[in-house]
C-alpha cells in the first residue's frame, strides 16, 4: 500500500507567487453576464491570476523561493534537494529542476527533480523529497510547485477557461530530529486517465498540422487536440466519490479523531461543486474549512499552499497546526497528507 509516516521532517517555510494580471470572470469574452452569474454562483470563481506569455511556473516559483530563502536566511550550499513539481515545465527537456538549482545558486551536490503530478503534486512532492530526507544525510530541501495552467487549454473552451489561475510556491523543508511524522496515503486509478489529459503533443501522439484545428464539442467548448481537456462529469463524479472516502479511511487507519486532532481541512481548490460536496461528506466543523476559490481559481498543485499562504498566513506564523491535506487530479491519482507545523515562516503573497 502506497502508505508513509515520514519521521524527522519539518516544514520551516512556505511562500507563494502569483502573475500582478487579475482577470475577472466577468470579463472573459466566452461568458454573457448572465452565464458569468451563474458559474460564480455554482464554481465559486470570481477572478484568477494569469501569467503572460513570457512569464512560465519556473519564473513564479523562483520568486518565492528568492523570498522564502532570504526570510529563513537559510545558506543555499545547504539545500540538498530541489524538486519542482509542474505539468508546465520550461522545456521538454531539460528537465526545469536543473535550471532553477542554477537560477537559485544552490549547491552544484543539490539533488534536482522534477515531478509532474498536477493537482495532487504538493502532497506528492512532500512524500517524495520528505522520504529522501529521512536518513539525515540531506539536512535542508526546497520543494517548488507551480503551474501556469491557463495556457494548456483553449481560449473557447467554456469548460477549462475560467477554472485555472497561474500561481507557484515554494515549500521549504529540514531534517529535525523533534518533528512530528507527516503521515501520507496514496491512490492511483490509470484507467481513467483519459478524464483529464492533453491528447496530442506528447511521443504517443505527436503534434501534426492537424493536431492545431479546433473542434466543436457543443455546450461552448471548441478545442484542438494539443489542448488540455476536462471531461467535467467524469472528474466530477471520480472527486466526490474519491477523496472523501480516502480521507475517511486516512482517519481512521492513522486513528486521527477529526474533531479534537485536526485544526484545519485543507481540500484542493477544485471548484464549489466538488469542494462542497467532499466537505459534506466528511462532516467537519466549517470553521476549518477554508477556500481560495474566488480569488484565484484551481491552482493545481499549487492550491494547498497557496491557500495556507493567502487565507491562514497568520495562523500558520503563530500556532503549532495539524492539517489534513486532500488532493485529487490527473492520472487519475489522489491521496491525503497529515501534516503538524510550529509556527513557521510564510512572506506575504508575492505578486510578480
Amino acid at each position: 500500500m502506497a502508505k508513509w509516516e515520514i519521521k524527522n521532517i519539518a516544514i520551516k517555510g512556505i511562500a507563494a507567487c502569483v502573475p500582478n494580471n487579475c482577470i475577472s470572470t466577468y470579463d472573459l469574452d466566452i461568458f454573457t453576464k448572465e452565464e458569468a452569474d451563474i458559474f460564480i454562483k455554482t464554481v465559486g470563481i470570481e477572478s484568477r491570476y494569469i501569467a503572460p506569455e513570457n512569464v512560465c511556473a519556473s519564473d513564479l516559483c523562483a520568486a518565492s523561493a528568492e523570498k522564502l530563502l532570504s526570510e529563513l536566511n537559510w545558506n543555499r550550499d545547504e539545500v540538498g534537494i530541489l524538486a519542482f513539481e509542474s505539468v508546465t515545465g520550461d522545456y521538454k527537456t531539460p528537465p526545469t529542476s536543473c535550471i532553477l538549482q542554477s537560477r537559485l545558486g544552490l549547491p552544484n551536490n543539490c539533488f534536482t527533480l522534477d515531478i509532474p503530478m498536477g493537482c495532487c503534486g504538493f502532497i506528492y512532492g512532500m512524500t517524495v523529497v520528505g522520504n529522501m530526507m529521512c536518513s539525515g544525510s540531506i539536512k535542508r530541501a526546497l520543494l517548488l510547485v507551480g503551474d501556469t495552467a491557463g495556457r494548456m487549454g483553449s481560449a473557447l473552451d467554456k469548460s477549462r477557461v475560467p477554472l485555472f489561475g497561474d500561481c507557484g510556491t515554494a515549500i521549504a523543508l529540514e531534517y529535525d530530529e523533534n518533528a512530528a511524522p507527516m503521515l501520507s496515503q496514496f491512490y492511483t486509478d490509470g484507467g481513467g486517465y483519459k478524464a483529464l489529459m492533453t491528447p496530442h503533443g506528447g511521443y504517443r501522439y505527436p503534434a501534426t498540422p492537424e493536431s492545431f484545428i479546433s473542434k466543436d464539442f457543443g455546450n461552448g467548448i471548441r478545442r484542438a487536440s494539443v489542448h488540455a481537456l476536462i471531461d467535467g462529469m467524469s472528474v466530477f463524479s471520480f472527486a466526490i466519490t474519491r477523496a472523501p472516502q480516502s480521507i475517511n479511511q486516512f482517519l481512521t487507519d492513522f486513528q486521527i479523531d477529526k474533531d479534537r486532532d485536526v485544526d484545519y481541512f485543507l481540500i484542493h481548490q477544485a471548484n464549489k461543486m466538488i469542494n462542497d460536496r467532499v466537505i459534506k461528506k466528511i462532516q467537519v466543523d466549517p470553521s476549518k474549512i477554508t477556500s481560495t476559490l474566488k480569488n484565484f481559481g484551481n491552482t493545481g498543485g499549487a492550491s494547498i499552499p497557496l491557500t495556507i499562504v493567502a487565507n491562514l498566513r497568520k495562523e500558520f506564523q503563530e500556532n503549532r497546526l495539524s492539517s489534513i491535506m486532500s488532493s485529487f487530479g490527473l492520472g487519475l491519482t489522489w491521496g491525503v497528507m497529515n501534516v503538524r507545523t510550529d509556527k513557521i515562516v510564510i512572506p506575504e503573497l508575492i505578486k510578480l
